[in-house]
């Protein structure tokens, strides 16, 4: 199997793109704010109790941890439906996310400054969204057979 990949192809030119690609992604305002969201929700998380650990946290971190997954599969590509799709998963995540602060904050887990600071990101994060959707071409659709974001 392996014999039948054709390394030759693959030259220190598509290294170069690869890693350029990379560090576009890994160094995107977008991509920094998820990770600075991820942080303080590991930390919130890893400050509750056994019960509200086991009930929000999954749902916090898996929140969290898709703002970044999906900005990476999004931002790349060109297709306008991908990106759109991506985009929703990571709008609705990042409402769940800002949400769940204040059923915590209900529940008197966490003192409201730092609630607050999970929350003042989700609002950078959510300027910095506005303006990255903004620059997608919606004219690269290629239907997938869904009938989403088509006309």
């Amino acid at each position: 199997m392996w014999d039948d990949f054709d390394n030759d192809d693959f030259d220190e030119d598509d290294i170069n793109d690869f890693r350029r690609r990379r560090d576009e992604i890994e160094n995107h305002p977008l991509k920094q704010k998820a990770k600075d969201i991820f942080g303080l929700t590991k930390a919130l998380v890893g400050s509750l109790d056994e019960a509200r650990k086991e009930l929000y946290g999954g749902l916090m971190l898996e929140s969290a941890v898709l703002l970044s997954s999906k900005f990476a599969g999004a931002h790349p590509v060109d297709d306008y439906i991908i990106k759109m799709e991506n985009a929703v998963i990571m709008k609705v995540h990042a409402k769940s996310l800002h949400s769940l602060t204040y059923q915590l904050a209900m529940e008197g887990t966490h003192a409201e400054d730092h609630l607050q600071l999970l929350r003042d990101a989700i609002d950078e994060f959510r300027g910095l969204f506005k303006a990255w959707i903004k620059g997608f071409d919606d004219s690269e659709r290629y239907d997938d057979g869904w009938g989403l974001f088509l006309d």
